[in-house]
């Protein structure tokens, strides 16, 4: 509706009402596919009106959006250092991170093939930037299409890796996985920060 601003972020009862509707999300995802929600679904579980829903999200594709960012963040962002440069450590604890990320997910939803894709898509793009900024912290000289393909590389190379290994059953820890393809990584990942030891 035209002249109608948007709720304020930083008010508590804004953040508890979209809290509100997240956790009624949620629960919906445990018990239904994705594709069978409806917003009416979700605001009856949440025990708010439509236009409340509408105020804080354009539909439930946009809700999807922000909970799996709220998932990303706590999960992913919130388990390694966000400002410092991209090490060998930071890898790790990267593919740690997404590995407990995939295992998570899965148990989130009822059917998980039907999100799988929308899953895919928006953390490929969350990892994408993480890795840029981590990559561009530590490499002044190389040239930002260079650093964005490296990105790109490495992202969704950790995010297949992790993804497989949580598709195939998780038959080895995520630290043992870590392990295993660090020196698959690191031999690229040399060029763009050489003066760092992976001997760590």
């Amino acid at each position: 509706m035209a002249g109608v601003l948007p709720p304020n972020p930083n008010d508590p009862r804004v953040i508890r009402t979209r809290q509100l509707i997240l956790d009624a999300f949620i629960r919906q995802l445990n018990v239904m596919d994705f594709n069978s929600i409806t917003v009416g679904d979700i605001t009856k579980a949440a025990t708010i009106n439509r236009a409340t829903f509408y105020a804080h999200f354009q539909d439930k594709y946009a809700l999807f959006e922000a909970f799996l960012l709220d998932a990303f963040t706590n999960l992913v962002l919130n388990k390694i250092d966000t400002e410092g440069p991209l090490t060998e450590k930071t890898l790790q604890e990267l593919i740690t991170a997404l590995c407990n990320y995939h295992e998570t997910s899965h148990r989130c939803f009822k059917r998980y093939d039907s999100v799988a894709l929308l899953l895919e898509e928006n953390i490929k793009v969350h990892l994408e930037k993480l890795i840029l900024q981590l990559i561009s912290s530590s490499d002044a000289t190389t040239d930002s299409n260079s650093l964005a393909t490296a990105a790109t590389l490495l992202s969704w190379s950790l995010y297949g890796v992790t993804y497989r290994w949580n598709l195939e059953g998780r038959s080895e820890s995520a630290s043992e996985l870590a392990e295993r393809v660090m020196p698959l990584i690191t031999g690229g990942f040399r060029m763009f920060n050489p003066q760092v030891s992976y001997s760590e």
